[in-house]
């Protein structure tokens, strides 16, 4: 138990549950019609989401892949798909909107914040960050699947899920050529995701988000000072 509540997502920001602030955020864009809410603890957290049609809650598979990989595999799934995190608590409409408008088109597209960006708004923030030729970036849990063929995405995911925070890893699963790119930055961000999508057989993109702030999540106790500062305007 942390923060008084037995489930991450229930951590309180600013006398509310996490989870609520993202939900807000995506419920409040013309572009979705469907929020689906999958988690292994149902009755819990629908115990907290207020009664709106567009929003449910369901069980979740063990780990996000496989959770993905079985909505992917349902015959009546529609695409895009939009993949968000419960701990995205700075998430905002406009971000929401403008990573939709930039992904359209695209099998996978990732959301990403360059790190000269974030330290110039947050310098006391500490990311994981992975570099490229022309900048480092950070991950901000904002995922398109534009098509069918975005499943063989998942199924690399699912080789690397416990190490997402460890960007080689991520990169040596692609194969050992990408994470040497990587290391000696000969390749930018785009040519190393098309370099990946070419081997996939799919399209990717890389969306470097605008607002440094879609970078920051709740994984730890200072990223809720830090998340909570900056919704104070302290930060």
């Amino acid at each position: 138990m942390a923060n008084g509540v037995a489930l991450k997502p229930l951590i309180p920001i600013v006398g509310e549950p996490m989870l609520l602030r993202p939900l807000r955020a995506l419920a409040g864009c013309p572009g979705i019609d469907r929020i689906r809410v999958l988690t292994q603890n149902v009755a819990e957290i629908s115990a907290v989401i207020p009664p709106i049609p567009l929003i449910t809650v369901e069980e979740s598979s063990r780990t996000i892949a496989l959770t993905l990989a079985k909505i992917l595999a349902e015959p009546t799934t529609t695409y895009p798909i939009l993949i968000t995190t419960a701990d995205h608590a700075l998430l905002t409409r406009e971000m929401v909107e403008k990573f939709q408008e930039r992904a359209a088109g695209t099998d996978l597209a990732i959301a990403l914040v360059e790190r000269a960006n974030l330290m110039s708004r947050l310098p006391q923030s500490h990311r994981t960050w992975i570099g490229f030729k022309g900048g480092s970036y950070s991950g901000a849990n904002l995922f398109a699947l534009g098509s069918p063929e975005a499943a063989a995405a998942i199924s690399v995911w699912a080789t690397v899920e416990q190490d997402r925070k460890k960007g080689w890893r991520m990169l040596l699963a692609f194969g050992p050529a990408l994470l040497l790119g990587a290391v000696l930055r000969v390749r930018t961000i785009d040519q190393s995701l098309a370099k990946i999508g070419r081997k996939m057989g799919i399209s990717m993109a890389a969306i470097v988000m605008d607002d440094p702030l879609a970078a920051v999540d709740v994984d730890k106790p200072s990223d809720l000072a830090l998340v909570e500062a900056i919704i104070a305007g302290t930060a």
